[in-house]
Parts: structure tokens; C-alpha cells; sequence
């Protein structure tokens, strides 16, 4: 129903632990397409499951193929360079790189009639020099929007290899990976060279291209960076099971949050080691030329926090085109400027790489120049910092990159516009540097939204966590639990019998998925709702004692990167300094038949005349009991949801957020 707009991420002190990343794009959609072109099944492990991939699945199972999966492996039968489905077809390739360029050759060759789609920024990012190598073979593909982008008409045409192939290497590799890919599928009478007109760029993914080609029986032979040349008669061979390495490009990161850590720990990359097939794992060079403390082993990367601050750099980035965004962020917390050369490449990306990260670091505050393939970027003094809103431009790179930023010595936020953006490659990226970083309790951003039973507190705060990425607390679910275990335990509720609740509720073994509440490894979700556990739950919460025991557990919900608190003394006692606190109310008689309406729908019998009257009793109960009796913080603000549904509830509370945080 509602869409996370932005992460606001609170400072980062240091960063420590253990991560296992997920699998590379680049390597990804190579596999996905050779296991396609090859005869039988391969098996490939460890696959990214990323927006890349799945547009490249989706292409590859309208074209023919069979695919299972198992966890996070997936089988393809290959259509052995037959094009089993030759209908007319479109394919939707969203903003993958990797899928569109290769399979505009693969396809092009295979005699397709299709059309190949993606989203507004595709239509964007130059194909021409891939389209003309390929006409000059006779292969036949109309622009149906600009010339020289996408979307693209293909059909069959008659392929004829008289003279090497000639295609430009200054603009993308990609262009000259996806003819290697490819031209195997018609080297059947005679070898096939491949000339590159002007200086190749980012020869590491032309490394991992050949690499991935020669695991699938096809040796392709070159004379420096000018001519390829596939052998005749070169047939895709599949290897049965390939594994996937974890992605070098996403490792930057948290390379640079280990380089970046204020404190004393390690940070250990899993899956991946310094002798990987990917070009970018020679970011390790870059970053220890900043003074980064790298160990490595043969599949580990041990990142070590160091009390030096880093050092300005002049690098030319043509081998590690990808990762090189990360050093721009490092940059800003170096001493010394710091150049990035011979990366003309970032225009041609998701978005112009060069002068995003040149705009959003300037909302920080930062000095930063560009030229037509470099960029300058000079050190910040703590106080040059400022809080910023950093627009992502739909491209997960950004996103990831100004993430870092939140290490800022001033302890400003930093917003991350559309963070849901870095789903094309790293789905959890978010999740996983939370669960590496670490920072000030009191920094991290709560809501609290208490009100009367009924009143609709519970929907509104899930949807509010939901909408900022944030962590959810249903503090009633708590006294609950209480109640259902006790009596469960044949335990009358009254103030005789507390010490025993207590007893009883703090040896639990308590987690939360979620929504989803487990006790002793059984799931009590629906169970604890409901209605007699919740008037014994009324009982339970006026326990001073077993309020004051639920208190640390309360507090440990506070995690990065927020928490929405729903209940009573949350404003109050657990989270008394939080930004924003909502008391959420409707009369007696609407609740009454918000909860009617539930109850039926769930097929349970119930009487409004009953629950208005319960409804009252209890209100009464609860605003009059010694024990956190249900009254509004004194500055919590008033929302009467009465005739407001629950979207308009929602964005209400959003825009007292965004107010509190503009303020």
C-alpha cells in the first residue's frame, strides 16, 4: 500500500563483524546467458537474486529454457544455439546492462524476431556501437525511439562474417563482451576477429568475460586489448555446476566502512578472496594506497580499523570502474585531495555517474570538481558537514556510496532518497550494514504512537515502520504474552500472584520476525489477539513490577536505522526522548465498530452493543489505574482518526516526520 520513500541513517560510529555477500551481476547474467546457449543442464550457485537477474530469468525462460531452483542455485537446460521459441516476442530488460547489450547479440544471431524493452533510463544509455558491429555482419536491428538507444526491434536476417568485426572499446566493455559472448554461436565454418577501434576501458570485465567463456569450452585468443579471435567451430560446453562469487563491487563498501571505523574491531568480507576473476577486487590496491588495513585469505577480506585518518590519492580508475565511486566517499574523510582519473564510464551507467556524485556530495558539503572523465574531490573539516537529502537517480550505486557518508565526524544525518533503488544488485544492503555498524543508542530515531484499545494504533504504527524501513515494537503484545502464558499456566491475574508472573514472562525465550511474535520457538501471533487475552492483557500491564521488567526488553528494539513503538509509557518511560510521538484517538462508539468489523471478517461472533460497552469500561479502567494510566504525553500531538482511513492516518504522521526532521 505505501512505498519507503527515503532512510534517514542517524551517524555511524564503527563498523565490525561478519558479512557474506551476495553474488556478482557482472559474473551473474555472463553464467545465466553461456548456461542458456549451452546443451543440457547447468547448475549455477550462489546466484545474485537481484533485479538484474530476475529480468535476465525472466528473458531466458520466454526464450525457451527450463529452470529450476533450489535455494540460491538455479538449473537451466540450454537451448544448445537453437532458438527453440522463434514467435515474435518482447522482452522487458528493466535497467540491466548485462541482460540488454548480450542478448541484443545473442538474439540478433539466433535469427529472433523481438523486441527488446526496458525502463525510461535504458532508453538512455548507448547501444550504437554494438547495433552497427553487429549490421556490419548483416544482422538486422531497427531504433524504435532514438537512434543509438533502446528499445530496439530485431529480426531475422541472413549473418555473413566476411573481415573482422570492428567495435568501439571507449565507451563501454560491454559492447565488445556482448559480441565475445555471441559470435561462438556462428563460428562454425571459419575464425572470427573482433578489431576494438580506440582505447578499451574497463579491460578487468573483459578478464572475467573470457574467463567465464573458456569454463564453458569456448578459448577465445587475443593479441593485447586490440584483437579477440574465436576459434571456428567454438561450441558452449556446459561445466554441469558453476559457482558464482560473491560481488567485488559490493565488497567496496564495506571496505571502505571497515577503512572508515572509528573503533578497534575487524570487519570480515566472506566469499570472496584477492586473487578473484573480478576486476574490482583490485579496489584492495586503492584503498591500502589511502592506508586502509587489509589481510586477506584465500576466500576472506579482513578490514581493520585504523586511528589514522586516510590518505588524498591520484589514480586512474580505468580497471576498477565500478568500485571506484566507493573512493569519492572515502576522499571526503582523507587527508589531502584526492583525483580520479580515466573514468568516463560512470556517464554512460545507471545514470551520469560523474555528475551525481559531484552534485550529492556538494549537498554535504564537500568541494568537488569534475571534468569530462575525472573528478577532484578535496578532504572535509568536521565542520564543513551538513545534514543532506542525497537523490539516488534510480541507481544502486549511489545509494550505496552515500550511505557511507552517515560516518561523518558531526554526527549529521543523512537521508537516502528511494533506497529500495539498490534491489538491482543488493537487495538486503541496508539490513546487512546495520547489522555491521554501530552508534549511539540515544541517536537512533524512535516514533511512539499510543492511544486508547481499538483506536487503530497498531495498523498505523506497522504501517508507518513499513513505510521508513524502520523497526517495529507492539509494546501490547508484550503484556499480552504475559497474559496468555500466565494463564496458561492456570495463574489468576492479580496483584497476589505478580512475582510469579514475573518469574514466569522472564524466562521466556522471546523473538520477533517482524510482526510475527515467537515464544519457546512457537509462534503466538494470532494467538495472543484475541479478545480475552486482550482485556487480561489490561489486567497484567498495571503490574508495576512486570512493567518495569518488560522495560530493557522494550529498549533493545531501538536498532538501527529506527524504531516505531506502539503502547503505553513509550512516550513516556521506555523512549521518554523520542523525536515524535503521536496519540492517536477515535470515539468509543467508531472503535466499537472498527472492531466488530474485524472480528466478523474472521469469522467470530461479536455484538457492538457488547464492545462499545467493553470499550468503555476499559477506557475507563486504563485512565484511571495508578500504573501508566492512558493519557497523551505532554507533547505528543493529537490525531482523532475518527473519520480518517487508515492511508490518510499514515500520511499524516509522515508529514509531522518530515516536518520534525526539516526543523
Amino acid at each position: 500500500m505505501f512505498t519507503q520513500l527515503y532512510l534517514d541513517l542517524p551517524p555511524f560510529l564503527s563498523a565490525s563483524g561478519h558479512v557474506s555477500l551476495p553474488g556478482s551481476k557482472s559474473i551473474s547474467n555472463r553464467v545465466l546467458l553461456l548456461a542458456a546457449l549451452s546443451e543440457g543442464q547447468t547448475w549455477v550457485h550462489d546466484l545474485l537474486d537481484s533485479d538484474d537477474t530476475q529480468v535476465m530469468l525472466d528473458a531466458l525462460t520466454q526464450l525457451g529454457c527450463d529452470l529450476q531452483r533450489k535455494g540460491s542455485s538455479v538449473g537451466i537446460t540450454g537451448i544448445g544455439g537453437v532458438l527453440n521459441n522463434p514467435s515474435e516476442m518482447t522482452l522487458f530488460l528493466g535497467n540491466a546492462g548485462t541482460a540488454m547489450r548480450p542478448l541484443c547479440a545473442a538474439l540478433s544471431l539466433l535469427g529472433a524476431n523481438v523486441t527488446l524493452t526496458g525502463v525510461a533510463r535504458m532508453y538512455e544509455r548507448p547501444i550504437k556501437d554494438l547495433v552497427e558491429a553487429l549490421q556490419q555482419i548483416g544482422a538486422k536491428i531497427d531504433y524504435l525511439k532514438d537512434e543509438g538507444f533502446p528499445p530496439l526491434k530485431l529480426q531475422p536476417s541472413k549473418i555473413d562474417i566476411q573481415s573482422a568485426i570492428e567495435v568501439r572499446g571507449d565507451v563501454s566493455s560491454q559492447f565488445l563482451t556482448a559480441l565475445l559472448l555471441a559470435l561462438p554461436l556462428v563460428s562454425h565454418e571459419a575464425d572470427i576477429q573482433i578489431k576494438v577501434v580506440g582505447e578499451l576501458i574497463s579491460k578487468p570485465y573483459i578478464e572475467i568475460t573470457l574467463n567465464l567463456l573458456a569454463q564453458f569450452g569456448v578459448h577465445v585468443t587475443r593479441d593485447e586489448w586490440r584483437t579477440f579471435t574465436i576459434p571456428k567451430g567454438s561450441k558452449y560446453t556446459s561445466p554441469q555446476e558453476i559457482h558464482v562469487e560473491s560481488d567485488a563491487s559490493s565488497a567496496s563498501y564495506f571496505i571502505a566502512a571497515g577503512a572508515l571505523s572509528k573503533g578497534h574491531g575487524t570487519l570480515r568480507i566472506s566469499g570472496l578472496g584477492e586473487h578473484s576473476i573480478q576486476g574490482d577486487i583490485r579496489f584492495i590496491e586503492a584503498a591500502r594506497l589511502m592506508g586502509a588495513q587489509i589481510t586477506t585469505g584465500p576466500n576472506y577480506l579482513d578490514i581493520h580499523a585504523s586511528p589514522k585518518p586516510l590518505n588524498g590519492i591520484d589514480l586512474d580508475c580505468n580497471h576498477i570502474p565500478d568500485a571506484a565511486m566507493t573512493l569519492v566517499m572515502m576522499a571526503l574523510f582523507a587527508k589531502g585531495e584526492t583525483v580520479l582519473r580515466n573514468i568516463g564510464s560512470w556517464r554512460v551507467k545507471e545514470t551520469d555517474r560523474i555528475s551525481a556524485m559531484v552534485n550529492e556530495c556538494k549537498k554535504l558539503g564537500a568541494q568537488v570538481q569534475e571534468g569530462e572523465d575525472w573528478i577532484r574531490i578535496q578532504p572535509m573539516s568536521a565542520d564543513q558537514w551538513r545534514g543532506a537529502s542525497i537523490h539516488t537517480y534510480d541507481d544502486h550505486r549511489m545509494a550505496m556510496c552515500f550511505s557511507l557518508a552517515a560516518f561523518n565526524p558531526s554526527g549529521k544525518t543523512v537521508r537516502i532518497e528511494d533506497p529500495k533503488c539498490v534491489a538491482k544488485t543488493f537487495p538486503n544492503y541496508f539490513e546487512t550494514l546495520f547489522d555491521l555498524v554501530q552508534t549511539p543508542p540515544d541517536v537512533i530515531p524512535v516514533i511512539c504512537i499510543d492511544g486508547p484499545t481499538a483506536s487503530g494504533k497498531g495498523t498505523l504504527a506497522s504501517e508507518i515502520a513499513k513505510t521508513l524501513g524502520f523497526h517495529y515494537l507492539d509494546s501490547g503484545a508484550l503484556y499480552r504474552l504475559s497474559a496468555l502464558v500466565a494463564t496458561d499456566q492456570g495463574i489468576e491475574l492479580d496483584m497476589s500472584n505478580e512475582s510469579q508472573i514475573v518469574d514466569l514472562v522472564s524466562k521466556l525465550s522471546l523473538r520477533f520476525e517482524g510482526t510475527l511474535i515467537f515464544a519457546d520457538g512457537q509462534e503466538i501471533s494470532q494467538k495472543i489477539r484475541s479478545e480475552e487475552v486482550g482485556m487480561n492483557a489490561s489486567k497484567v500491564s498495571a503490574m508495576p513490577r512486570l512493567r518495569a521488567a518488560l522495560i530493557d526488553l522494550q529498549r533493545s528494539f531501538r536498532r538501527l536505522p529506527g524504531l516505531v513503538a506502539d503502547g503505553r509509557d513509550m512516550a513516556s518511560v521506555i523512549f521518554p526522548t523520542s523525536r515524535l510521538k503521536i496519540y492517536l484517538t477515535a470515539d468509543a462508539l467508531t472503535r466499537a465498530k472498527r472492531r466488530h468489523k474485524q472480528l466478523i471478517s474472521m469469522g467470530i461472533p461479536a455484538n457492538i452493543d457488547s464492545l462499545y460497552a467493553d470499550l468503555k469500561a476499559r477506557d475507563e479502567r486504563d485512565m484511571s489505574r495508578a500504573v501508566a494510566p492512558l493519557k497523551p504525553a505532554t507533547d505528543a500531538l493529537l490525531l482523532d482518526n475518527s473519520d480518517l482511513s487508515i492511508s490518510q492516518s499514515v500520511e499524516w504522521v509522515l508529514n509531522k516526520w518530515q516536518s520534525k526532521n526539516d526543523a
